[in-house]
């Protein structure tokens, strides 16, 4: 798939001596962590067939296998500060909608704030991870699990009705057309455009069209207890603005809580 990835993407895609590509590894954003520590330069990207320690959110498991998903990372050395970063989750979901639009016309929605999905089914997962390399300097990793050949039966059984391929979206398209989609929507939103130190309105307009969280009842997992809410919209900064049973509202931020919808996944 390798070569099949290279030739999708576009002539003047600027990073290709910074793109990896494995048949199997641990993990893709393991490697870039390892590859940051090493001095790696922004924009470096892993591709994977195969995960054998794929993770997601809170340390669970990301099931990938090899021949039907797409296992994709990119390491960003952002120059601002790590508070500025909240809403970077969301901005690489608002980038992977249009990857998935353009390469295999049809547009997913995104639950807030690190999943796309379809037809109330998780379609991908968003990992966000920041370290620092050996002079101190931040990182960040992007992670990016995609199921795009799977059949409902090469889901595991617990995970049948709450995940999709772009396959069951009723799309047939090459993995490594996906994958270029993505890398060439990543390269031109954050490392083109810039937005990694602060959400355009545009961004935020964007996020608030595409999110099925938002008109939503969720429960709200907090390190000092959950409650129920309505995801009533999207801040400035990307987080989630939710009403209270009171009327009263606040905003959650990604890195404080976790948002689970109460009525289907999302």
């Amino acid at each position: 798939m390798e070569q099949a990835i290279r030739a999708a993407l576009s002539p003047d895609y600027p990073w290709a001596d910074r793109f990896h590509y494995f048949d199997t590894i641990d993990s893709t954003n393991n490697f870039l962590k390892r590859q940051a520590l090493l001095g790696a330069p922004h924009g470096t990207v892993a591709v994977a067939d195969c995960q054998t320690g794929g993770k997601g959110r809170l340390g669970r498991s990301f099931q990938s296998p090899g021949g039907v998903g797409i296992y994709l990372s990119m390491l960003l050395r952002p120059e601002c500060p790590q508070e500025q970063l909240m809403h970077l989750t969301c901005a690489v979901g608002t980038a992977m909608c249009d990857a998935v639009d353009a390469s295999a016309g049809f547009r997913p929605g995104i639950k807030w704030t690190n999943d796309l999905v379809w037809e109330k089914r998780k379609l991908s997962g968003i990992l966000v991870e920041l370290l620092n390399d050996t002079n101190g300097k931040l990182c960040v990793v992007i992670g990016i699990g995609v199921n795009c050949c799977q059949r409902p039966e090469d889901f595991p059984e617990e995970l049948r009705d709450k995940a999709v391929s772009v396959r069951e979206a009723g799309v047939t398209v090459p993995r490594a057309a996906v994958a270029a989609g993505i890398i060439t929507r990543l390269d031109d939103l954050l490392l083109r455009q810039r937005i990694l130190s602060q959400p355009t309105a545009a961004l935020i307009g964007e996020l608030t069209r595409r999110s099925c969280t938002v008109g939503s009842r969720v429960e709200v997992i907090s390190p000092t207890g959950e409650y129920e809410a309505l995801a009533v919209g999207i801040a400035p900064d990307a987080g989630l603005i939710v009403e209270l049973p009171d009327g009263t509202r606040r905003t959650v931020s990604s890195g404080e809580v976790s948002v689970r919808g109460l009525l289907g996944y999302t």
